[in-house]
């Protein structure tokens, strides 16, 4: 029996690769069973020493695994690349999201603001602070703990303007998605692969990751809210 590909991610790519992981599996007959929790909480995970075959993360951080030598840096495949969205709980008025200044009001009108530990949760903070206001809302910031989708807690009625990665949202029922950060203020998340150092089937490994950086995948990618990147 052939060994599995074991992997980790960061829940923005939970959905995309367990569908493409679901493809190469009815392709190549090899098993990948890729576990997907909190970015900060894989990260220190293999950072601690645990072993995987690959793994998934924004490149900011495969860039510190590589630096430290935890992932092997020629193995580096970007596989794609997520927005932010905006979204508030179904039946919920729509506030206009159209421009910079509205999303600005949007936020200083809503009674809970919500984001995620991720990368799209720093961001926005630095966004808020740039905007002047983040001290004024900062008792409505209502940020995700690890491993829990934004969208969750606005379904739940926890938070009613909420931000995160459009792939987190996709899905996800009890929510209305507005649409995407506008232009001027978006920022995009490039999601990479590589192959742990202390990987078991590297090999195999290697194979799954030429797989999800090849253009067959670019459907799935973006049926997931993601947008193929080479």
């Amino acid at each position: 029996m052939r060994m599995s590909i074991t992997g980790i991610s960061s829940m923005a790519t939970r959905n995309v690769l367990d569908a493409l992981a679901a493809i190469f599996e009815a392709q190549s007959g090899q098993r990948v069973a890729i576990e997907s929790v909190g970015g900060v909480a894989a990260f220190k995970r293999v950072e601690d020493g645990e072993a995987f075959d690959i793994i998934v993360l924004a490149s900011e951080a495969i860039d510190r695994l590589a630096a430290s030598g935890y992932v092997d840096a020629t193995s580096r495949v970007r596989i794609a690349r997520s927005g932010i969205a905006i979204a508030v709980k179904s039946g919920a008025p729509h506030p206009f999201i159209a421009d910079e200044a509205a999303v600005r009001e949007a936020v200083l009108a809503a009674r809970s603001i919500g984001y995620s530990t991720g990368p799209s949760g720093v961001y926005l903070t630095r966004l808020f602070e740039r905007w002047g206001v983040a001290e004024r809302i900062a008792a409505r910031i209502v940020q995700a703990p690890p491993g829990v989708a934004v969208g969750t807690l606005i379904a739940r009625g926890e938070v009613e303007l909420g931000f995160q990665q459009l792939s987190e949202m996709i899905g996800l029922e009890g929510i209305d998605v507005l649409g995407m950060l506008p232009s001027d203020i978006q920022t995009l998340t490039v999601f990479e692969g590589a192959i742990g150092v202390n990987a078991a089937a590297p090999q195999e490994a290697r194979a799954f990751l030429e797989f999800l950086d090849s253009s067959d995948t670019d459907a799935t990618k973006i049926k997931h809210g993601m947008q193929p990147v080479k």
